[in-house]
């Protein structure tokens, strides 16, 4: 059981058999009675945030999260199939859980997976990746205009904005979080 003292932005809590992450809190005393919590909430199954207020020191539940390496082996239809590294078993995630992460995993890959009573809710991937581009189109000579774009297809099958120098055959950093391109490798 957590406490509102124990509150803070990340924190997973439990409210009446939903798990929710804590997004923002502010602690207020209003003019009479004791003080409160206002929290903003995101559900952790479907993404949705809310309001809710605590009283000052109110119990909330903790939920059954657990967060397991595993290795991605591959697409089966809309679902990926990640085996547990430490068990060898197979578990099989719909991709729509991934919030488009998906489309940076390669087979073989390792990542963390997170377990809401052993069903997974989320991936957890590196902030960066190392990916090869295999189709951009080439980029014309004297378009050097600032901050010039194109778009390229990596490795995954996932498309990014990239530099006009960027051939085909490269190997770039891409953010996972905001898709971005981070550099060559």
């Amino acid at each position: 059981m957590y406490s509102t003292t124990d509150f803070r932005k990340g924190l997973k809590i439990e409210l009446d058999g939903t798990p929710f992450e804590i997004v923002d809190f502010q602690h207020f005393k209003p003019g009479k009675g004791g003080a409160m919590v206002r929290t903003k909430l995101r559900n952790i199954l479907n993404g949705r945030v809310v309001d809710n207020t605590f009283r000052s020191g109110e119990k909330v539940g903790r939920p059954d999260l657990e967060s397991r390496d595993m290795q991605y082996l591959y697409h089966e239809g809309d679902d990926l199939v990640l085996m547990d590294l430490t068990t060898y078993e197979q578990l099989y995630m719909h991709e729509d859980l991934t919030d488009g992460k998906a489309g940076f995993l390669k087979d073989g890959q390792q990542v963390r997976v997170l377990l809401y009573n052993g069903k997974p809710l989320d991936l957890e991937l590196p902030v960066s990746l190392v990916l090869e581009v295999v189709e951009t189109e080439p980029g014309a000579k004297g378009d050097t205009v600032s901050n010039v774009t194109k778009p390229a297809k990596l490795e995954t099958g996932i498309v990014v904005q990239v530099p006009i120098f960027v051939n085909q055959g490269d190997r770039i950093k891409v953010d996972t979080r905001s898709r971005e391109y981070l550099g060559r490798e």
